[in-house]
Parts: C-alpha cells; sequence; structure tokens
C-alpha cells in the first residue's frame, strides 16, 4: 500500500479505456498509447477538419494517455513482484 494507491484508483476509474471513440479516432488514439511524442499538429488538425471540437478531441487523448500511462505502471509493478 502506497500513499499513491487512491489516486492510481480514481485514475483507473477516469480512464475509461473501453470508452468508445468514433472510428475517425482510431489511428491517433494507437499512436497517443504507443508514441505520444509522435502526435502532431496535422494529426489534431485532421480529427477537426472531421468534426470534432478541441474539447472531444482533448477528453479522448486524456482518457488514452491516462489508460496507457496505468497499463505500463501494471507492468512495472509486477516486475517488481
Amino acid at each position: 500500500m502506497s500513499r499513491y494507491d487512491e489516486l492510481i484508483r480514481d485514475l483507473r476509474a477516469a480512464a475509461q479505456p473501453d470508452r468508445p471513440a468514433p472510428p475517425e479516432f482510431g489511428p491517433y488514439l494507437a499512436k497517443v498509447r504507443t508514441g505520444a511524442y509522435a502526435v502532431t499538429d496535422g494529426d489534431i488538425a485532421a480529427l477537426k477538419d472531421a468534426g470534432h471540437s478541441e474539447d472531444e478531441i482533448f477528453e479522448h487523448t486524456v482518457s488514452a494517455a491516462v489508460a496507457a500511462g496505468l497499463e505500463r505502471l501494471q507492468a512495472g509493478l509486477a516486475a517488481l513482484r
């Protein structure tokens, strides 16, 4: 038990990894999950051009990023056990 357990629990609940996203988000969210450093302004512009708001893009981005981070945390903790 660590001082971060409550925060991690809250993040897991908020991440909603199974949250459905429109199909045009697929390649973008895959990039966020596996290599967020490679996301470009063009990726965001393509989603905006497809009719998605900045708020919608942000919410899906944060959800995917937090879920990916929690998966990595779990893998790291499992390796320590």
